[in-house]
């Protein structure tokens, strides 16, 4: 098992690290050429600035084992397609059961966005999404480790 970020833009990206370090599990961080990274303990995979570039070489990158964290819904469907398991930076566990109406939600986000419209933004980080994603993000990490132990 390892954990791969899409990591342009994740704000728990030290969680994932202090988590995964505590129980020896393999993190890679993809970022494009726009950024930098350097946690000390990752490995970072840097792609062309490419639209989706990083989510392309996310799921070449991916296996079955691994955990994804992703807001990338996009993304988040492709890891499913692939068998692995995926997490949003809020602690959101995508699955079946809830990735058509996340994706459905996209759509029609994009579609008022194109005529014009505006739509709301992403609703201003708090402690509690850091609580939620690591209480959720461990719970993965657990259940995948027993998996590994069998």
């Amino acid at each position: 098992m390892r954990v791969l970020v899409d990591a342009d833009a994740c704000p728990v990206k030290q969680i994932v690290v202090r988590l995964a370090r505590r129980g020896n599990i393999p993190v890679i961080m993809f970022i494009d050429t726009s950024h930098e990274l350097n946690d000390g303990y990752s490995t970072v995979v840097t792609v062309s600035r490419q639209a989706d570039g990083v989510d392309y070489a996310l799921i070449g990158h991916m296996t079955e084992e691994d955990i994804v964290v992703t807001q990338d819904f996009g993304l988040a469907a492709m890891v499913l397609a692939k068998g692995g398991r995926a997490i949003n930076q809020n602690g959101l566990v995508y699955t079946d059961l809830n990735m058509d109406r996340l994706l459905f939600e996209r759509h029609i986000g994009q579609k008022v966005r194109r005529g014009g419209g505006r739509t709301r933004g992403p609703a201003k980080r708090t402690k509690e999404d850091d609580e939620r994603f690591e209480r959720e993000f461990s719970a993965m990490l657990a259940s995948r480790e027993r998996v590994g132990k069998k």
